[in-house]
């Protein structure tokens, strides 16, 4: 199976995640959608992410009933803080009967060289790439990418944890139900 590998912090997941994933299976070869949960991005500070296990209940309750979709926490088991090169080796050992390809915005593709190892996943993974606005996609890694012509909402989770400080509504920018186990259990306040 061809599997996209979609990593984030997902803190919280919003539409805009799924937009960009729906669109992925609907346009592309992938079969899957594997959104990977990072414990610890090390290029963000980890000061404002909600617990890991909270964040990946929020994107298994996100993904309810959805069969392309599926929620990841392979980097829980693995040291933290989560490099993209080693959980995509991790799972090529784990799963060799897939293929996996890494799906990304073309800031993080910007961002690449800053990665560890990183021409060793440009080397041996496709990448779906997104545009994102001020971000324009130049393949100067000689990368085998495919250009996604997505959907982009100018939504951001940093967006959605100031909203829910300020007490405002973040309906629509987040699933219902991530909207109600949020004010449930009062994250981000």
């Amino acid at each position: 199976m061809k599997i996209g590998l979609y990593f984030g912090s997902f803190n919280p997941i919003h539409v805009g995640h799924l937009i960009i994933a729906t669109h992925v299976i609907n346009t592309t070869d992938l079969q899957q959608v594997w959104l990977v949960v990072s414990p610890h991005n090390p290029l963000k500070p980890s000061a404002s992410l909600l617990n890991e296990y909270h964040r990946f209940h929020l994107v298994q309750s996100a993904l309810e009933g959805e069969s392309k979709l599926k929620a990841s926490n392979i980097e829980f088991q693995l040291p933290k803080p989560s490099y993209t090169v080693d959980t995509i080796s991790y799972l090529k050992e784990k799963y060799p009967q897939h293929e996996f390809a890494i799906i990304m915005g073309s800031d993080s593709f910007c961002n690449l060289p800053k990665w560890k190892n990183y021409d060793v996943i440009v080397k041996n993974n496709p990448l779906y790439i997104y545009e994102r606005q001020g971000f324009k996609i130049v393949n100067n890694l000689n990368a085998n990418i495919y250009t996604l012509n997505a959907p982009l909402l100018q939504i951001s989770s940093t967006q959605i944890r100031e909203l829910i400080k300020q007490k405002k509504s973040i309906r629509y920018m987040v699933p219902d139900i991530v909207k109600e186990e949020i004010e449930q259990n009062g994250y981000y306040k």
